[in-house]
């Protein structure tokens, strides 16, 4: 109990005396630059992916040959990876209006 005391003592004490860091002011355009990229890149991967899964689905769907199981899953295919790139295409739209407020706030 003692050794606990002593070392909640300590603690409090060491944050009482440290000393303040203070941040350096961000540049907002490299900010926006770096995230914009990051969100083009992906997209670019999003969109590739996506369109080798509609292929993937069409191919599935041509060949399902009236089995209702796999063209079902063909369609699912489809489905889903048109949800994906509605997904991309949405969080690239959204991070171009947040880009376009932080320009108008903060200024370039």
């Amino acid at each position: 109990m003692k050794k606990l005391f002593i070392a909640q003592a300590v603690f409090v004490t060491l944050l009482f005396t440290a000393s303040p860091v203070f941040a350096q002011s961000a540049d907002v355009a490299k900010v926006q630059s770096f995230i914009q990229s990051i969100i083009q890149v992906l997209l670019t991967v999003v969109g590739s992916l996506s369109v080798v899964f509609f292929i993937f689905g069409g191919f599935r769907y041509i060949t399902s040959t009236g089995n209702p199981e796999s063209m079902d899953g063909a369609k699912k295919t489809i489905l889903y990876s048109a949800i994906g790139l509605a997904i991309a295409l949405g969080a690239f739209v959204l991070s171009n209006i947040v880009s376009q407020l932080a320009t108008a706030a903060f200024g370039k």
